[in-house]
C-alpha cells in the first residue's frame, strides 16, 4: 500500500483522513478530534480541507433537504 502522509507530526495518512471523512468528519477540526492531525504545526490543514472536499458534504446535505444553498450569493449579485 502506498502511504501518502498528510500530517507528519502525528503520522496521519491520506487514507486515514478519508476514513475519518467516511465516518462523518466534515471539517479539519472534526478530523483533528478523531486523530490529532492539524493540531501541532498546522501545515497540513489545507491538505485536510482538500481531502474533505472543502466542505462539500454539508452543502450536499442541505441540497438533499431542499434548502437553498446559494441564497447569500444570489442576493449579492
Amino acid at each position: 500500500m502506498n502511504r501518502v502522509y498528510v500530517c507528519s507530526c502525528f503520522g496521519i495518512t491520506e487514507q486515514q483522513v478519508k476514513k475519518h471523512a467516511e465516518d462523518g468528519a466534515c471539517t479539519p477540526r472534526q478530523v483533528a478530534s478523531a486523530c490529532k492531525a492539524g493540531t501541532d504545526c498546522g501545515s497540513c490543514v489545507r491538505r485536510i480541507q482538500a481531502l474533505l472536499g472543502r466542505g462539500e458534504l454539508p452543502r450536499r446535505e442541505l441540497a438533499g433537504q431542499g434548502k437553498p444553498i446559494l441564497t447569500a450569493l444570489d442576493e449579492a449579485a
